[in-house]
């Protein structure tokens, strides 16, 4: 499988473009995340492509630093091969909720072949 190469500029261009509040975006990231039911769990970069959205994985990560208090399940996301990224507290509590879901760890990573949700694009999603 070869990989896709992005040149350096359209990365970091995409980047920035992602760290900006971009209503249409975080409407469908909410929407993603919601969709991920309770014992399941999904990454930034994966929400971010169901979204519509590939390659603003950050952007995930920015609405549930910002929006983490409205409702959203932000425990279900965890960063990609199931690690949790948060640090301190934060991240005793994100293990503590999924813990309390009924999602098993190995080590300090969720098994993902377990408990990894099949998102469906944001084109199905009403």
């Amino acid at each position: 499988m070869t990989r896709l190469i992005i040149p350096q500029n359209l990365k970091r261009r995409i980047t920035k473009d992602a760290l900006r509040e971009n209503e249409p975006s975080d409407v469908a990231f909410r929407s993603i995340i919601r969709s991920i039911p309770k014992g399941k769990v999904s990454t930034y970069g994966k929400i971010a492509a169901a979204a519509g959205y590939p390659l603003h994985h950050r952007a995930v990560a920015r609405l549930l630093r910002r929006d983490s208090l409205h409702g959203l399940p932000w425990q279900r996301v965890v960063g990609a091969g199931g690690e949790i990224k948060l640090r301190g507290e934060a991240a005793m509590e994100q293990r503590l909720r999924l813990s309390m879901e009924g999602v098993k760890f190995r080590g300090k990573r969720v098994d993902m072949n377990i408990y990894e949700f099949a998102l469906r694009s944001w084109e199905t999603l009403n």
